[in-house]
């Protein structure tokens, strides 16, 4: 097999904006997004519409100021129209928005939405070798980090950048026909001026950020730390030489903090700056045009309103650069983990399996595991339908491989894997998988009801059927015994239950799925035992009338089974019932004698304990008697 890309690596490589501005969009003109395409052009006009107001609103302003001081016949009465027009303007260009928003909302969510989930499904169909190379909780990550990403640039785009370009270019426009192109031209050169100001030296904050960051991590790790370690810094009377520690993390931390605050105010200054600069070189253009006669007083507070209305949302530009930035690197992995294909996928002619015995059939089975030792090395062997298998060998054999290869989580390099005469590389996953129940060896539970999980196989079963499954998995009693029953809580990953109770509901779950075939991988090596009794018990209760095969560390576990399969270094080197395998005083004989060797002398250990601990508790008055008689 070769090595799948690990994920995190190719996801590093640099990012394009650009790119992931495209796949964003492309994101809401998918077909489940149709319904929202009327409010995303409706939002579209609002915007257009509200910023035209909130360009024409000063016009309307600086034509009833003309008015007013050419003192004209009824000025007084246009300058109140013109005003009333003004508020009116600005009330609709300032609560549009607010309208535009409302209903835009909807169409953001639903898209974080389509594309969490999808990315969340792609994610739980990619094979298994694709999660063992992954980090734990990176995927989880890069979805949340992605899809809040995808809202944020959605929002942003579409509430304040969008907005502001689209008011730069009426603003500029209006001032170039209106009055002067040098106008809109300097309005334009100052809102770049502005952002290329304001992206370099963003980027240069954000080195120092980052460094700020690392000594805030630093300083906490250090203190938590040492109160963790309590005990032991008192025990080498280490406080004050753990005070100089935290002392040194908090100076670096200091000047880290202090450099960052600095750069904000440059980034503040050098900002106020442009904006002043551009208001001052507008108004000394509309000085000398009004000078020349080509402009009039009441026009340049036009200009001015206008320029403070396109540079008001630019304040946040920094802060804005700065998420675009992170938030394309968000996407762009988010993407890339849907553009990872599965290893293991559906063929396209792929039909449902069709149980009818339940034979299981190994045929020259090879496989190797990427990047470790192990695999299976031409393995075949035939399970007939409705048989106990029990597969043993020592750790590292391939016991584990053939079910993970029956449950095609890998696909063997080369033979093949037939259920009842078809090929599991030809079924579909979803019926290959319906086909089992498996009981692992250690059962993790969701945190949530003993009802929840037990059901997890068949959600749609019925209480009556969850209570019989429960019954015939030696859980009854247990249940009945809590005070909310099946409603109980098991906590996170069933910490809240025993071992064995755990094991217990993992065979009610495979006993109420009701599968042809029953896969036990380990099912009670964890287990002391006499939990591993009870648990043996249910167990044979679940594989009763089914082929089921059985991994197992602890031979005695399996020594009824209708054949042994005996593997070492990924080959079959014994088969047969347990009589004819001791008989053959090999592989699995050896194992059989140290188990029961290594049984006997813990039995021995514990009697030996019981007797020495009576014999201890009786003798204990006299020991201490002597004891203080020195």
């Amino acid at each position: 097999m070769t090595a799948a890309p690990a994920f995190d690596e190719v996801a590093t490589k640099p990012q394009s904006f650009v790119r992931a501005f495209f796949r964003m969009t492309r994101a809401l003109w998918r077909p489940e997004m149709k319904r929202w395409r009327p409010r995303m052009a409706l939002a579209l006009l609002v915007t257009v519409a509200a910023k035209g107001l909130a360009v024409a609103a000063p016009v309307l302003l600086g034509d009833g100021i003309n008015r007013v001081v050419a003192g004209a016949d009824g000025a007084e009465r246009s300058f109140v129209l013109s005003f009333l027009l003004f508020a009116a303007a600005r009330f609709l260009s300032n609560g549009l928005p607010q309208l535009r928003d409302a209903f835009f909302y909807r169409v953001t969510q639903d898209a974080n939405r389509l594309v969490a989930v999808e990315a969340f499904a792609h994610a739980q169909a990619q094979s298994l070798q694709f999660h063992l190379t992954r980090r734990a909780g990176a995927l989880n990550r890069i979805i949340e980090r992605g899809a809040g990403a995808m809202e944020f640039m959605l929002r942003f785009l579409a509430f304040n950048i969008g907005p502001t370009i689209v008011e730069l270019a009426l603003a500029a426009a209006v001032m170039a026909a209106l009055y002067s192109w040098s106008l809109g031209l300097a309005a334009v050169a100052t809102v770049a001026a502005y952002a290329v100001f304001t992206v370099i030296v963003t980027e240069r904050r954000n080195a120092l950020r980052r460094a700020m960051n690392e000594a805030d991590t630093e300083l906490r790790a250090i203190s938590l730390d040492t109160l963790a370690n309590f005990e032991t810094v008192k025990a080498f009377a280490a406080e004050g030489r753990e005070a100089e520690r935290y002392d040194r993390a908090m100076q670096v931390y200091n000047d880290r903090y202090v450099k960052t605050m600095q750069s904000l105010s440059f980034l503040n200054a050098g900002q106020e700056f442009v904006m002043t600069a551009g208001l001052l070189a507008a108004a000394l253009i509309a000085a000398f045009a009004v000078r020349g006669g080509t402009m009039q007083a009441g026009d340049i507070t036009a200009v001015i309103l206008m320029l403070t209305n396109i540079y008001r949302p630019l304040n946040i530009l920094g802060f804005a650069w700065r998420e675009i930035k992170q938030g394309a690197v968000d996407i762009e992995k988010l993407f890339e983990l849907l553009d990872a294909r599965p290893d293991i996928a559906d063929a396209p002619d792929a039909v449902p399996l069709v149980v009818t015995k339940g034979e299981i059939c190994f045929e020259k089975v090879r496989f190797a595991h990427v990047g470790r030792q192990g695999g299976l090395d031409g393995v075949g062997f035939t399970i007939p339908g409705g048989a106990f298998v029990g597969v043993v060998g020592p750790s590292g054999a391939g016991k584990s491989t053939i079910l993970r290869l029956l449950f095609r989580f890998y696909d063997p390099d080369s033979g093949r894997i037939l259920i009842d005469g078809q090929d599991v590389r030809g079924v579909t996953q979803a019926s290959l998988r319906r086909a089992f129940g498996l009981v692992p060896q250690e059962v993790v539970l969701f945190n949530d009801t003993l009802r929840f999980n037990l059901s997890y196989a068949r959600p749609e079963a019925s209480e009556a059927e969850i209570v019989a499954a429960a019954r015939r998995a030696q859980l009854g009693a247990f249940i009945e015994s809590l005070p909310m029953g099946l409603d109980t809580r098991v906590g996170e990953r069933g910490l809240k239950l025993s071992g064995g109770e755990k094991q217990r509901v993992g065979v009610a779950r495979a006993i109420l799925f009701d599968p042809p075939i029953l896969a036990l991988d380990e099912a009670t090596s964890s287990l002391d035992s006499e939990t591993e009794k009870e648990v043996q018990t249910a167990l044979a209760e679940a594989a009763r009338g089914r082929t089921t095969i059985a991994v197992a560390h602890r031979l005695s576990t399996i020594a009824g089974a209708d054949l042994i399969l005996v593997l070492d270094q990924g080959r079959i080197v014994e088969q047969g019932r347990h009589e004819s395998l001791l008989a053959c005083d090999g592989l699995y004989a050896a194992l059989w004698r140290r188990q029961t060797a290594d049984s006997a002398a813990e039995k021995d250990v514990k009697e030996t304990a019981t007797a020495t601990g009576d014999h201890g508790a009786r003798a204990a008055p006299a020991a201490l008697s002597r004891g203080s008689g020195l």
